[in-house]
Formats: C-alpha cells, sequence, structure tokens
C-alpha cells in the first residue's frame, strides 16, 4: 500500500517514514502544501497523512482543492492545533481522521490501518480469502493456519490484492501501489512476485485475466 506524508517537521516526518517503512508501506513525502497537493493529484495513493499547518499552502486548502477535484482517498489529519473549530473545519473539508500533535506513532499507524481497511470495505484488522488470512497489524500470514514467509514486496501484492479482493488489478496499478515515487519500477517483477505467491499460497487463488491484469478471488466466494 502507498502512503503520502505531508509534513513540514523534518524529524515529525522521519519518525513517521521509519513506521511506515517498518510496516512495509510504500511512501512518498512532501514538506510543503505545494508539492504535497501536486502529488496528491497526480500520483495514485491509498492513504494520506497531511499536516494543516504546512508552508506556501495550508493543508486545509490542500484538502478541500483535491476533494474539489474529486480526489477520494482516505486523509488522515496532523496538526498541532487543539480546538473543535479547527476539527470541525476538517471533517467538513473532507478529512477521513484527525490526530492532534503530539502523539504516538503506534496510534497514528493504527488509525492508518483502520483507514486503509474502511476504505476497502473491510471492518476488522485480520482479511481472509479461502484459506489465506492476512493480519494487517503484524503483517502475518497463514494458510490453513500454518504461517508462511513472505518477502517485502509478496507482501505488497498480496495485501494491495486482498484489500482489493475479486477486482481485477492491472499490472500498472500494482507498479503504482507497491512502489514509491523515486523507485526503479520494473513491470516484469510483478509476474515473478505473482509466481512466487501462488506457490505459497496455491496455484488457485490468484487468477491472471489476459490482458487485464490479476484478481484474488476465495473459492468460498466464487461459487
Amino acid at each position: 500500500m502507498r502512503v503520502l506524508v505531508v509534513e513540514d517537521d523534518p524529524i515529525l516526518l522521519k519518525q513517521i517514514a521509519q513506521a511506515l517503512l517498518s510496516e512495509g508501506y510504500s511512501l512518498d513525502k512532501a514538506e510543503d502544501g505545494e508539492e504535497g497537493q501536486f502529488l496528491g493529484e497526480t500520483e495514485p495513493y491509498d492513504a494520506v497523512i497531511l499536516d494543516l499547518g504546512l508552508p506556501k499552502v495550508d493543508g486545509l486548502t490542500v484538502l478541500k482543492r483535491w476533494r474539489q477535484a474529486g480526489l477520494t482517498m482516505p486523509v488522515l489529519i496532523l496538526t498541532a492545533r487543539d480546538t473543535w473549530s479547527e476539527k470541525v473545519s476538517g471533517f467538513d473539508h473532507g478529512a477521513d481522521d484527525y490526530v492532534t500533535k503530539p502523539f504516538h506513532v503506534e496510534e497514528l499507524m493504527a488509525r492508518l490501518r483502520a483507514l486503509i481497511r474502511r476504505a476497502a470495505g473491510h471492518a476488522t484488522p485480520v482479511l481472509e480469502a479461502g484459506p489465506v488470512r492476512l493480519d494487517t497489524r503484524s503483517g502475518r500470514v497463514t494458510v490453513d493456519g500454518s504461517a508462511i514467509t513472505l518477502t517485502s514486496h509478496e507482501l505488497k501484492v498480496l495485501t494491495y490484492l486482498i484489500h482489493h479482493e475479486g477486482q481485477v488489478i492491472s499490472r500498472t496499478e500494482l507498479i503504482e501501489h507497491i512502489y514509491d515515487q523515486d523507485f526503479d519500477r520494473d513491470s516484469n517483477t510483478i509476474e515473478v512476485f505473482i509466481a512466487r505467491l501462488r506457490k505459497k499460497l496455491g496455484s488457485d487463488l490468484i487468477r491472471t485475466h489476459r490482458g487485464r491484469g490479476y484478481s484474488l478471488d476465495s473459492p468460498t466466494k466464487s461459487k
């Protein structure tokens, strides 16, 4: 899953980035509202962490412009402001959740996971597809109750597919959501990751749709 963080405090930005990377997210960063707005309008994100007190363009203005442009990615507001009016304004401009500084990074990550789950229509942190269970809190994957080991990119592909179970996901979409902006993207690696996942999860779980992409289909739902 790919996340944009727009935060002008370099220390806090580094802390958030480290937490996101440690949990397997792909990450883009912006340190002012102008760059953040541009990235949000031109790159696909599964969620955004957005500070309100930004240089050049403030966070509320950025959020308002995204929503006016029809962008619907979940947005979690970060701010040092703690008045009820700021919170109301944030929600009225299209924010999905709100965290006031200072905060524990663990709470931020839990709220982010919940936003991404809800956006994909999932209510619980443990996602299931046939014999496969993915705990989004820990990244632990089991097949018929037995734990399996995935590489970081295999886990990213599985996470994106299981969040969008039953949908056909193109190779391009997978690339955009498992790699950050600066990564040297090679579309051929997606086929490698899919092949490895089939060996580890079972060959019937991930379907190839020729010329369109891949879908993860739970056998219990496809009957």
